[in-house]
């Protein structure tokens, strides 16, 4: 399906399928408000224990929203909380979102704890993620592996620390994230310890979603994903024992599709960067298009999955992603992943209110419409990088003395997932 032509944009409050976002410039007015998101969380089940099955799994990608570090001290937790339940939301992203974990990792975790219990008792449905990133730095060597770890993945008890230099690819391979820092080989046993470790721990402090980052820079030397498939095994044998519903959702970037073991995916459903095209003859436009970059739109693959269930393919989230600005920040980069220099949650954080509003009214219909196993996850809480007004995070929450920097989106938010 070829992406659709820019045209007259629908200014109702919900978009049609065909419609596209006009130029920004032109949208003017405030966006729809809501209180709660009526019969959202009543037309929908969310019951599971030990297996999920794919329609509870989708009612939960449906409410979906990124909320980047709610508990690493970012944002208004309260206010987070009077958010997340009024616009009935479910699954909460990247609410524990520690890149380079291995910095203050215990205290951290230890944070996380007295945090999770908050929102859990404002909805027990709810399911909320935590990361494993495809990074590691040297810090990590400061940390003690527990002897539970080296048991729980078969290897003999030591006394020791955590070894940086026993993660990382051999020299001739290895992916530098900067001086002290390298993208980790998945398949050396030191990092499925480290990788184990803080899944575990994500486990005990609550968390029922794990997201593993970018999972295909990580298994250069693991071409059957052999060494995913134990480690991904051994995380889900700890949810059963110790999560709260004695399983733990997981999943990653992959722009392939999926990360495949003799023809089954391992993971629990797929996760994509939207993929942003911007319109370089309309002023900070920009649309959806099937082919545009890696886009995994009709590409997600399918098979037995963990919860036992078949598919053709596996459902997905698309993210309004982050990854930083490009030289050029404000200006078209036609035939890049920039859109006008920006990454996509720094370009949509730059529209006005009543562009982003009708904006993502488009994008959720837009996906649901080109492939039905994709969900858009809405955005809540997510880095920014802008140079030239320093923002530097976005909030979706209304604007108040909790998060004066607030960019009021809630309310579309709730609008969008109450029309579904």
């Amino acid at each position: 399906m070829a992406g659709l032509a820019l045209g007259a944009f629908c200014l109702t409050l919900m978009c049609g399928a065909g419609a596209e976002p006009a130029n920004p410039s032109a949208q003017n007015g405030p966006s729809p408000r809501i209180a709660t998101a009526p019969g959202a969380s009543h037309a929908r089940h969310y019951q599971f224990d030990r297996t999920i099955s794919r329609e509870v799994l989708e009612n939960y990608l449906a409410r979906s929203i990124s909320m980047e570090g709610v508990f690493n001290g970012r944002g208004d937790l309260e206010d987070d909380i009077r958010m997340l339940r009024g616009m009935g939301a479910k699954y909460i992203g990247r609410s524990l979102c520690l890149w380079g974990a291995e910095a203050n990792f215990l205290a951290n975790v230890e944070r996380a704890k007295t945090q999770v219990p908050k929102l859990l008792a404002a909805d027990p449905e709810m399911i909320l993620e935590a990361c494993v990133f495809e990074i590691v730095g040297t810090r990590v060597d400061q940390i003690a592996v527990p002897d539970w770890v080296f048991a729980d993945m078969g290897q003999p008890v030591e006394k020791r620390n955590f070894r940086y230099g026993d993660m990382i690819y051999p020299e001739g391979q290895r992916r530098d994230w900067g001086r002290n820092a390298s993208v980790p080989d998945e398949s050396r046993t030191e990092t499925q310890l480290w990788f184990y470790y803080q899944a575990a721990a994500y486990i005990d402090a609550g968390f029922e979603g794990i997201h593993f980052g970018q999972v295909e820079i990580m298994n250069r030397n693991d071409p059957g994903n052999v060494h995913w498939d134990y480690l991904l095994g051994r995380v889900r044998a700890y949810a059963a024992k110790h999560a709260r519903r004695h399983l733990v959702l997981c999943n990653g970037h992959v722009p392939s599709g999926g990360l495949m073991r003799e023809g089954k995916p391992l993971l629990d459903f797929n996760a994509f960067p939207l993929r942003i095209m911007e319109v370089p003859d309309e002023p900070q436009a920009a649309i959806l298009k099937v082919g545009f970059s890696d886009g995994i739109y009709g590409k997600s693959k399918g098979g037995l999955t963990p919860s036992g269930w078949t598919c053709e393919h596996l459902p997905y989230l698309v993210e309004i992603d982050n990854w930083g600005v490009s030289r050029t920040p404000g200006q078209a980069k036609a035939g890049g992943i920039w859109i006008w220099g920006y990454d996509e949650i720094t370009w949509f954080a730059h529209q006005s209110q009543a562009y982003r509003s009708h904006w993502l009214h488009y994008a959720w219909s837009w996906v649901r419409k080109t492939d039905p196993n994709g969900f858009l996850q809405m955005p809540g809480s997510r880095t920014l990088s802008s140079p030239l007004d320093k923002m530097r995070w976005y909030y979706a929450n209304q604007p108040g003395p909790k998060v004066p920097d607030g960019l009021d989106d809630e309310g579309t938010i709730g609008a969008v997932w109450a029309a579904d």
